[in-house]
This record gives C-alpha cells, sequence and structure tokens, in this order.
C-alpha cells in the first residue's frame, strides 16, 4: 500500500492533484485545506495517502499531515460517512477544530461542512467523542487546540497565521512558546517567543 508520495505538483483541480515522482504521475483526491497546502504547479511537495478500493474503483486520498490521515480514517468508519463526506469535513475544519468540536459535543461545527446535516454531524461527534482526546492534531499543539477560542495561545496563532506561516507550523510554535514562557503567558510575549520558533 502506498503510504506516502515526495514529487512535483504536476497538475490540480477542485478536489485532486497529480503529484510526478520519478516520472510517474500519481492521481490524489484531496480536500480543499491539503490542495491549499502543495502550493503550484512544480513545487515540490509531499502528501501522506490512503488507498481506497471498491468494486469499480481504487482511489488514493491525500492529505497534508498524518494526523489529517488519521481523522479522515476515524470519520469513514462511522456509518454514512464515505470519502466524499470525510474530505467534505476535513476541508472546511482544520484536524484542531474537528478535534476541539468532538471534544467538546459541537455538532454545530461539524455541520458547517457541506453535505452535513444536523443529524449525522451529531452522530459524528458521539461517535468521537471519547477518541477526540487521543488523537493527534499537529505535533505538540494539543494544548493549544484544547484552548477555548479567544484565549492569548487562539490569538497568538491566528496572528502567526496572518503572517503567513501554515497553521500547524503555527500551532505548534505556540504550544513551545506555550511551554517556555508558562500558561499565564500573555499575547505579546506569546507571539514574539513563537515567531522565533517558527522561524528557526
Amino acid at each position: 500500500m502506498i503510504a506516502k508520495l515526495t514529487g512535483l505538483l504536476d497538475d490540480f483541480g477542485a478536489d485532486w492533484a497529480v503529484i510526478d515522482v520519478g516520472g510517474v504521475g500519481y492521481l490524489v483526491f484531496c480536500s480543499a485545506r491539503t490542495l491549499s497546502h502543495l502550493g503550484v504547479r512544480g513545487d515540490r511537495c509531499t502528501v501522506f495517502t490512503q488507498q481506497q478500493v471498491s468494486e469499480t474503483d481504487i482511489r488514493l486520498i491525500g492529505f497534508a499531515s498524518a494526523a489529517e490521515r488519521d481523522w479522515f480514517r476515524l470519520l469513514t468508519a462511522i456509518q454514512g460517512v464515505g470519502s466524499k463526506v470525510a474530505l467534505a469535513i476535513l476541508s472546511a475544519l482544520t484536524t484542531e477544530e474537528l478535534q476541539r468540536a468532538c471534544a467538546g459535543g459541537d455538532s454545530a461545527m461539524v455541520a458547517r461542512a457541506n453535505g452535513v446535516g444536523p443529524k449525522l454531524a451529531s452522530r459524528i461527534v458521539n461517535e468521537l467523542k471519547d477518541k477526540a482526546g487521543a488523537l493527534p492534531t499537529a505535533p505538540g499543539a494539543a494544548a493549544v487546540a484544547s484552548a477555548p477560542a479567544g484565549t492569548p495561545g487562539n490569538d497568538a496563532v491566528s496572528a502567526l497565521q496572518n503572517l503567513g506561516f501554515k497553521p500547524q507550523v503555527a500551532a505548534d510554535a505556540v504550544a513551545r512558546a506555550m511551554d517556555e514562557l508558562g500558561e499565564g503567558a500573555g499575547l505579546n510575549d506569546l507571539i514574539r517567543v513563537a515567531l522565533k520558533r517558527a522561524a528557526g
């Protein structure tokens, strides 16, 4: 089974990309969020993959991180959630937001995804509530992911993202800054230290 591809972004569309690995083009279906991480045509990129086999089709699903792939596997194990719905959820929510929604029982957040009604969103949240805390989001970002919106940690992550850092890089840098400064750290100090971590 193919677990990861590293190559050049050859082409892409609304929900797919072609990754050229040594002259072989792999068609990979992706969430909008993963596609945004791949860059522009000709860029070198890495995608974590999940192979899906059905009676009529064999396809590769691609993810920007192993954490996103783990969530995809959890989502598609739920009755009524196929790969299309799982990718729609991962397009609408980051893994951090999905973890927070499941841990906090916030089905309305999950229902923001295309094709996910209130009933299915409730089932997803209920089935994944106990698993949400154990599943990683971005490395080192658990403290940030579980923080309520409007806290210095989340505001610092937003600030770094506004400066152009990718969500996972920002979350990891802020998590390390929080470890260094302590939980009572102010927003400005968090941003200052997190910027050094993200840039380093």
